[in-house]
């Protein structure tokens, strides 16, 4: 079924041009019907063959197929690295959505940040391990640390006591010798 749909995807988008039935052609020879046909044709249009991943299904690529070229790739390496079956790759991108739109009412990109490859494995690693994506588990992490910051901000200021005047150590000394003194 792989194989075959990327092949009768392509056919299609290459018969464009030069054949007017190849919907006609392909649904007579696949034995499928129109949507279908269609629909492996417009995920082919979208992956040139470079970056359409041999370890994933076209199953993969279709679940991903309408979002930016950027974050296609991101979530087929994401998937491919990880084993994701079609399934789990689709509740990823469907939690990380969700986490997305459960920060505010509002869905907006979050600015690039760069990191160092070490620290968005250890990340990545942090998110398989309390079993969600990335994206969610940044998202859930900054939550964490704002409230904590603005916990903190609403706090009234704590009052800071002067240090204790201690006696003057030689005096100390002196003291406790007196004590001893007067023990014997």
């Amino acid at each position: 079924m792989n194989s075959s749909a990327w092949f009768l995807g392509d056919w299609v988008v290459y018969g464009q041009a030069r054949y007017s039935d190849r919907y006609r052609r392909a649904i007579e020879t696949a034995r499928l019907d129109y949507q279908t046909i269609r629909n492996y044709a417009w995920v082919a249009r979208r992956f040139e063959l470079s970056r359409r991943r041999d370890k994933l299904s076209f199953q993969h690529h279709a679940e991903v197929a309408a979002l930016p070229v950027d974050q296609q790739d991101r979530w087929l390496d994401r998937a491919e690295e990880a084993g994701w079956s079609r399934n789990q790759l689709r509740q990823h991108i469907r939690n990380s959505r969700l986490a997305v739109q459960g920060a505010g009412s509002v869905e907006r990109a979050m600015p690039a940040i760069q990191v160092t490859s070490e620290r968005l494995e250890r990340w990545q690693r942090a998110a398989e391990r309390a079993g969600s994506s990335i994206e969610s588990w940044i998202v859930a992490n900054l939550d964490s640390a704002a409230g904590r910051v603005l916990e903190e901000a609403d706090q009234p200021p704590r009052q800071v006591e002067a240090p204790r005047q201690t006696e003057h150590p030689p005096r100390q000394v002196e003291q406790q010798h007196r004590q001893l003194v007067a023990r014997a």
